[in-house]
């Protein structure tokens, strides 16, 4: 398997960006969040983090995601997971660390679902399942709610791009069907989640709320006094090393 970034192909679905290496088990999958990609901090930190433990690791971007085919604004919660699930089918062997970061902890809860006897741990950073209904339903304002009534979606700036987000009736709709706290959610091996005590995006009782819910033998959450959203400050990635670390011992 190659380092460099290649395209995924699959029939009918867009290609999706993806950067691999093989290695010993079990494998560690990146999971971005909303509008990131596999060039981020988190994900090229534990790419080389696998590459100099000799272990195996897949990085990709979702649909309308960075460098992957299709529009951002076409995708769902139910279309990033499917992503997920198809490379990890695909492109790994073996058992996984699943490593979610804010909406790809939420993707990571789908795939434990989806694929359970392939999911060995889940690491969630900020994580945010059900994100749509618990977080931004509720905040929407009376102008939000009639664009997406009308024209179907709504633009907000963003304090991570220059480019506004675009939240799309479609999005609202499928999150409906794609959430993890509502039923059971058993995930093999441990569950370690971080989560900054000063994050503005994603509260950090979620972590706990996601702790409380999941079925595992060994559920943990970290709280950083000073930590925000990102947790991609040295200090965070060294906390995120040390989860990957808890989870893939005596492999």
């Amino acid at each position: 398997m190659s380092s460099t970034v290649e395209m995924y192909e699959r029939d009918g679905l867009p290609r999706l960006a993806t950067q691999r290496i093989a290695g010993k088990g079990p494998g560690i999958v990146f999971l971005p969040g909303f509008r990131s990609d596999l060039t981020g901090t988190k994900a090229q930190f534990l790419f080389e983090l696998a590459k100099s433990d000799g272990r195996a690791a897949l990085l990709l971007d979702y649909r309308g995601h960075g460098a992957s085919d299709g529009r951002f604004e076409d995708g769902a919660i139910g279309d990033w997971a499917k992503d997920a699930i198809d490379a990890i089918t695909a492109l790994t062997t073996g058992p996984q660390i699943v490593v979610g970061s804010s909406m790809g902890g939420w993707i990571a809860c789908l795939v434990a679902r989806a694929l359970p006897d392939r999911v060995a741990g889940l690491v969630g950073i900020a994580p945010a399942p059900d994100f749509t209904e618990r977080l931004m339903r509720p905040a929407l304002t009376d102008a939000q709610r009639k664009a997406l009534d009308t024209v179907g979606k709504f633009e907000v700036a963003s304090i991570y791009d220059p480019v506004p987000t675009v939240y799309t009736r479609r999005l609202f709709e499928d999150g409906v069907h794609q959430l993890v706290l509502n039923t059971p959610l058993v995930v093999q091996g441990k569950v370690r989640l971080l989560h900054g005590l000063k994050d503005p995006d994603v509260p950090w009782q979620h972590s706990v709320d996601l702790a409380e819910h999941v079925t595992c033998d060994d559920a943990r959450v970290v709280l950083v006094k000073d930590g925000d959203h990102r947790l991609s400050r040295p200090t965070d990635l060294g906390l995120l090393a040390d989860a990957v670390a808890e989870l893939t011992n005596g492999d």
